[in-house]
């Protein structure tokens, strides 16, 4: 049985008539990795802000180990390590000295502090710039010195806010299988706005959109929602009248189909989009819509992502 680590009850947070966070009541397991995903102001960073006791709930609690953050002592808050969104950097400062400080601001004495930021310095590939200021680091050093930093008192609870924003892609790769390498060791949560990241590195996502969770599950298991594995891009060659004439004409393809046009470009999605196929160019060709490029591929969460919060642009 999956041992629960921690657990939000009814957490609400709002900022004047916006309902940031609405009733949010969450279980996470030991040992897991869980992505928050959700689009720009679905309340994800509102919501791990709280569970890390840095923002005060309007409403509800958080509990690591059945114990209340708000009620617990300063012990069951440093069971948790944060890594947020913008890195925070001391520049005059170096790597060790900075991970030696953080240390000791957690309670360690000054040796074991180092000799722990000597250690992570080795894991992210540091070695070479442990005396070297902050300010003369890569965006990609930076950020690995910040997810250090987080590190540095061995929480048991590590949470992440977009780890791999900004970064390339040797970065991105060397964070994503560190973070992978966490996982049954510590319990991991993270937010991103990177699908593959999230496919890759989670044992469950829960998608957020206005406050609210929309669905809680495996990855494979939510790729397996949205008909069941098969999806059709095909670009199609016509206007805007055009494109509505071929929503109406691919409508009834069936109840457990999906369709979607947008810019000239259909999405279809369904059981088994081999066989409908040549029906579904019939028909388009019986309304003199003619079509380009043809694709068929597995599903992917950002087509669940895209199902559930919409393709409308988010501020």
């Amino acid at each position: 049985m999956n041992e629960v680590v921690l657990r939000t009850e009814g957490l609400s947070k709002s900022y004047g008539t916006l309902k940031a966070v609405d009733d949010l009541n969450l279980e996470v397991f030991k040992g897991e990795i869980f992505g928050f995903l959700g689009p720009n102001g679905a309340g994800k960073t509102t919501s791990i802000s709280m569970m890390c006791g840095l923002l005060q709930p309007d409403a509800g609690k958080v509990f690591i180990d059945s114990v209340s953050i708000s009620e617990g002592d300063a012990s069951i808050r440093a069971r948790m390590g944060v890594c947020p969104q913008e890195v925070v950097l001391w520049d005059r400062s170096t790597c060790i000295e900075q991970l030696q400080f953080m240390g000791e601001m957690y309670g360690m004495a000054g040796h074991e502090a180092r000799q722990r930021g000597e250690q992570l310095i080795q894991e992210f590939d540091l070695q070479e710039k442990s005396n070297t200021q902050a300010h003369k680091l890569s965006g990609g050093m930076r950020r690995r010195l910040n997810l250090a930093m987080s590190l540095i008192h061995d929480p048991d609870i590590l949470v992440l806010d977009e780890p791999e924003v900004g970064l390339d892609p040797q970065s991105r790769v060397k964070i994503r299988e560190y973070i992978q390498s966490l996982g049954r060791e510590k319990t991991v949560i993270l937010t991103t706005h990177n699908m593959d990241e999230a496919d890759r590195v989670t044992d469950r996502v829960a998608i957020m959109d206005h406050g609210s969770i929309l669905v809680l599950d495996t990855p494979d298991a939510l790729k397996r929602s949205v008909g069941e594995g098969s999806v059709l891009e095909l670009q199609l060659i016509t206007d805007k009248l055009g494109e509505e004439e071929a929503r109406k004409a691919l409508s009834d393809l069936g109840d457990d189909i999906t369709v979607d046009i947008l810019d000239g470009s259909l999405t279809l999605h369904a059981p088994d989009v081999f066989t409908l196929l040549p029906g579904i160019t019939e028909r388009l060709a019986s309304i003199g819509v003619g079509y380009g490029e043809v694709r068929v591929r597995e599903n992917t969460l950002e087509d669940v992502f895209i199902q559930l919060t919409g393709r409308r642009l988010r501020s």
